[in-house]
């Protein structure tokens, strides 16, 4: 039984697949740090210097000041903020995905589309049309 994990997770697939995870783990992060850090301002700009991320619906029916104030006094919210800076990541990351499998694949197109040279036909195929030609001629 050893033996058989060993062979599952040493193919090729297994570990690609593992490296992508890690990286995705990673470029999950990027992509956080830039709709957080560069886009979000941006759009808050645009929207009167208003704050995404403080978007919240405060169910428990007191007053805060702030997200981290009704998180804090364990009032039930809806971060409405939160969740529209978690779909503009998603969009973020799926349109890079696309991006990079539309080239992959147009990359992959170009290898097939160019014909495989024919191979020369064997020795043996050479002979027998000289010994052919030659008894044409007789």
């Amino acid at each position: 039984m050893l033996r058989e994990f060993k062979e599952f997770a040493m193919r090729g697939n297994v570990v690609d697949m593992a490296v992508g995870i890690i990286i995705g783990a990673a470029f999950g992060k990027i992509v956080s740090s830039m709709v957080n850090d560069v886009v979000m301002p941006v759009v808050g700009m645009f929207t009167g210097g208003v704050d995404f991320t403080e978007y919240y619906i405060n169910l428990s029916g007191g007053e805060y000041a702030s997200l981290a104030a009704a998180k804090e006094a364990g009032a039930a919210t809806v971060n409405v903020g939160v969740f529209i800076n978690t779909v503009i990541d998603f969009v973020i990351v799926a349109f890079v995905i696309f991006i990079l499998i539309k080239q992959m694949n147009r990359l992959e197109r170009k290898k097939i589309e160019e014909p495989a040279k024919a191979p020369p036909p064997p020795r043996q195929e050479l002979l027998l049309e000289e010994i052919r030609d030659l008894l044409k001629t007789r």
